[in-house]
């Protein structure tokens, strides 16, 4: 790990920092938390037994999660490098693990701005009244007028996600043309990213400021808004009832772990990068826990918001249906029909009866009305889990549209969405470029050339996504483009530091920088509990895979509704190709430094032999023991203590002293002896 030092120290002379604490821990905040918080852990909560899930996910987050954010942050900013720079300084072989994380972070890149294009573009549909996803559209013909069949057999709001903004086809084979709205709010979105980038963290530090902390005041707002609605309490009671037998199935840990990872951005570089741009003594430690607590906070919050809605959202589909099944009774009673189970409440008045009134007297009778009259349940509504951009551009559109000035908590709501997705998206353009600037020693003119292109060909390529089938892509990428990759590079990176540095060596570099040491509990948890936990979902993902068979949701637009189909051959071998091309970098950068070490064993013998001329003798100095030389070697020692040494280096509170030509020989004559 020596010749390392000289690259690190180099890099570093000119190395950016941060302006403020709060402005680092604004960005490791905004990276961490994005969509997933709002859309997929409400959605796990959901569909995984309430608080019982977020008590197995708290217990993850602090054995698997923390352990490993820790040893991220500690890695970059020990050695202050990007991904690629801190496992090639612990070992040349390692190199592969940075440009692995780089891959995925590109291939994440790629589809996540596409989900801020449809921010922006929902968004720009926000300023008009009323909503363009309010009500249906309608065809006029010369002597009647028809609602839109699509639309009728669905939703608005589901009509004008599928149709209107993707205009989506009937599976993934159907390529259709590209889809002009969203090509041009994806252009918008990779122009906001690049101009944000182009000067490194000085520029898009500044715009932490807002896009980490205005998700925040939104989320306050909804959530105050919703707490007022009917059945919000209903929705909230829903979520936190614990169901503890979920505990026993295998596949809600696998879940559980994989949100810890995501929510963390483990594996990506981005951590990594951020914490490179920090001073050497700034206490990660404390930072680690602070993040993963806002984080996990933030994913309860969002939580909270999601369920006061969908708690509302059921109780007016409940109340619609009662309405309805009350309509028909009337239309029985008009008929002259008089049965003896008629409801004992006024049927001529559906707001006047409540949902338990209607749900116990079709207790009763509901083997005498006939299959017309249905059951009305919130809970069964509330079953039905919504997770994603079925969350966020059909759930969450259709309770806005009923909110009194609608535009307004649309705009809101599509605005928070759009900063959440731009922290996000550029702590991951940090794990792409940080890495590779560092490791090509890149500065100036060049480095805002890589930026450009770098976005210039996310847009190019994002071009696959903004065609009519797009979304399936998406779906794809978002599915199989990352998971497998990055759980295998974080178990190479903890095999690094746990196996092959060492944790006591590891702890020994920690603790100076923090000037204290860190529970030995981490010790165990890297080599063992942390590993073995990663190699575990690493298996569960493969076996998932393999026996389920990769699947996709598709949007009939014949039946007006989703349908779930299987990939067709290509598309597997498209997954089975993202899977590789993220990996693949791991193997092939240990590869390469076994074949360059076994080219250039001659050129090193031939370098020993010529320095053993000018080789010099070292002897330890330290604090108890002082060495007997003029003040000139003095004063060397004293400036080896003082200078900055690369991070992860086995060396502790001794160092080194140069001998005299005398007492080298008196050495020598020793060794001798």
């Amino acid at each position: 790990m020596q010749p390392g030092t000289d690259v690190v120290e180099i890099a570093n002379g000119d190395r950016p920092a941060w302006d403020s604490k709060i402005q680092y821990v604004l960005a490791q905040v905004g990276f961490s938390v994005g969509l997933g918080n709002v859309w997929r852990f409400p959605y796990l909560c959901h569909q995984n037994g309430g608080g019982a899930f977020m008590l197995l996910y708290v217990f993850l987050l602090l054995v698997v999660g923390v352990p490993l954010f820790f040893m991220e942050l500690a890695a970059g900013q020990s050695i202050r490098q990007g991904s690629i720079g801190v496992w090639k300084h612990i070992s040349p072989k390692l190199a592969g693990i940075g440009y692995s994380s780089c891959m995925v972070c590109f291939f994440v890149a790629l589809y996540y701005n596409v989900i801020i294009a449809w921010s922006l573009f929902y968004m720009g549909n926000s300023f008009q009244y009323p909503l363009p996803w309010q009500q249906c559209p309608v065809y006029s013909f010369v002597s009647s007028k028809s609602t839109v069949r699509e639309c009728a057999s669905s939703s608005p709001t589901t009509y004008f996600w599928f149709r209107k903004a993707l205009n989506i086809t009937n599976s993934i084979e159907e390529s259709g043309e590209l889809n002009s709205n969203m090509t041009v709010c994806l252009l918008a979105a990779w122009t906001i990213v690049s101009l944000a980038m182009i000067k490194g963290i000085k520029s898009s530090a500044k715009v932490m400021y807002f896009s980490s902390v205005f998700p925040y005041v939104v989320l306050f707002i909804f959530l105050i808004r919703g707490l007022m609605l009917d059945g919000a309490m209903e929705g909230i009671t829903y979520m936190f009832y614990p169901k503890l037998e979920i505990w026993g199935n295998v596949q809600v840990w696998r879940q559980a772990a994989t949100q810890v990872f995501f929510a963390l951005g483990l594996g990506y570089g981005s951590v990594i990068a951020y914490s490179s741009y920090n001073p050497v003594h700034n206490n990660c430690h404390r930072d680690a826990l602070m993040v993963s607590g806002i984080n996990f906070m933030t994913s309860v919050l969002a939580s909270l918001v999601v369920f006061v809605v969908l708690g509302f959202r059921a109780k007016n589909i409940a109340l619609r249906c009662v309405a309805k099944n009350l309509g028909l009774l009337n239309i029985m009673a008009s008929h002259g029909s008089n049965q003896h189970w008629w409801p004992w409440f006024n049927m001529t008045d559906p707001s006047s009866v409540s949902i338990a009134e209607y749900r116990e007297w079709y207790s009763h009778y509901r083997s005498m009305v006939g299959p017309n009259i249905t059951d009305c349940s919130l809970e069964q509504e509330m079953n039905k889990g919504v997770e994603g951009t079925g969350l966020a551009f059909i759930a969450f559109t259709e309770v806005m549209a009923v909110f009194p000035a609608s535009p307004f908590w649309s705009t809101l709501f599509f605005l928070m969405l759009l900063n959440l997705g731009l922290s996000t998206m550029f702590g991951t353009m940090q794990g792409i470029l940080t890495p590779l600037m560092d490791n090509f020693s890149l500065s100036g003119l060049r480095r805002t050339l890589l930026t450009v292109s770098t976005c210039a060909l996310g847009f190019l390529i994002g071009l696959l996504f903004t065609q009519r089938s797009g979304n399936y892509f998406v779906t794809m990428f978002d599915d199989y483009s990352a998971t497998l990759p990055l759980v295998i590079v974080v178990i190479f990176e903890t095999i690094s530091v746990a196996w092959i540095y060492g944790t006591d060596r590891f702890l020994d570099d920690v603790e100076v920088m923090l000037k204290w040491r860190p529970p030995v509990v981490y010790k165990y948890l890297w080599k063992y509990v942390c590993l073995l936990a990663m190699i575990g979902l690493l298996a569960a993902s493969l076996l998932r895979m393999v026996f389920k068979g990769p699947t996709y949701t598709a949007w009939n637009r014949s039946t007006a509704s989703e349908m779930t189909l299987e990939y067709p051959g290509w598309a597997l071998a498209m997954i089975v190709m993202l899977i590789v091309f993220a990996s693949l970098p791991v193997p092939i950068g240990y590869i390469h430094s076994m074949l360059k070490n076994r080219q250039v064993p001659n050129t090193h013998s031939e370098e020993e032999g010529g320095q053993e001329m000018h080789h010099g003798f070292y002897t330890k100095c330290t604090s108890t023991e002082q060495l007997d030389s003029d003040f000139d070697q003095r004063a060397l020692c004293e400036e080896d203590e003082a200078r900055p040494r690369a991070a992860l280096l086995p060396i502790g509170s001794e160092q080194y002293q140069l001998l005299s030509q005398q007492e080298e020989e008196e050495e020598e004559q020793d060794t001798v002896m």
